[in-house]
């Protein structure tokens, strides 16, 4: 009997650890989907600082709320695409990396709520006395407040994020080589490069898309060929 709920556990061990690749590459996939269309609408709401004068809110702010509602399920799923990448690596975990990968992770996961809320903050704000705060120097505070977290810090978190894990893969081998060395590629263009441009932004959740993506096809094979 014994031996039989023993067997009858392990089976269930093994049914759940072949699911969480599955679900942890699908959560990859819809961060990286809702965290871009919340990026690509704040980018196409908001003017550029240097001519701002806070007109755009008048008809934006609706989508500025609905890109900040977005992020915090973008960010949920980007916690389970962590958990997932960290339990690939197994017993092979390096733990000065895999601390430096897990906490930038979760750096850029609290940098992207504090803009995000930065950014409804703004939203709320305006609601209530909308000439007097774009007139007013504590909207332009605000404005670069958010840029300056998102565009400078949280890109950077980011980065760090893409170059432990880069090498993570390249010290244990559960990723190939030709997906480890264009991470550090991106890794370093998020950490040099200072431009306000979507296509800069957008590099980060494109890249979980295709480490979600590779996750999802090889674990499907790997279980059609079983």
């Amino acid at each position: 009997m014994r031996r039989a709920e023993r067997q009858k556990a392990t089976l269930g061990q093994a049914e759940r650890r072949a699911t969480t690749p599955v679900a942890g590459a699908v959560a990859g996939i819809v961060f990286a989907v809702l965290f871009s269309v919340s990026v690509a609408i704040i980018f196409t709401s908001v003017r550029d600082l240097p001519t701002d004068t806070g007109s755009w809110l008048d008809t934006d702010a609706g989508r500025l709320k609905f890109a900040v509602g977005l992020v915090p399920f973008a960010g949920l799923f980007f916690l389970w695409f962590i958990a997932v990448a960290r339990e690939r690596l197994g017993q092979f975990e390096d733990q000065f990396f895999a601390t430096v990968f897990l906490g930038s992770g979760l750096l850029f996961l609290a940098l992207i709520f504090a803009a995000a809320a930065s950014a409804g903050a703004i939203a709320a704000t305006y609601a209530e006395d909308p000439s007097a705060f774009t007139a007013s120097t504590t909207y332009f505070y605000a404005r670069q407040m958010v840029a300056q977290i998102f565009n400078v810090y949280a890109l950077r978190m980011a980065a760090l994020f893409l170059i432990s894990q880069a090498t993570l893969w390249l010290r244990t081998g559960v990723m190939p080589k030709w997906l480890a060395y264009p991470t550090y590629v991106v890794a370093l263009m998020l950490l040099f490069v200072t431009t306000q441009a979507i296509w800069v932004v957008l590099v980060f959740p494109a890249w979980v898309f295709l480490i979600s993506v590779y996750i999802l096809v090889t674990h499907l094979r790997s279980g059609a060929k079983a």
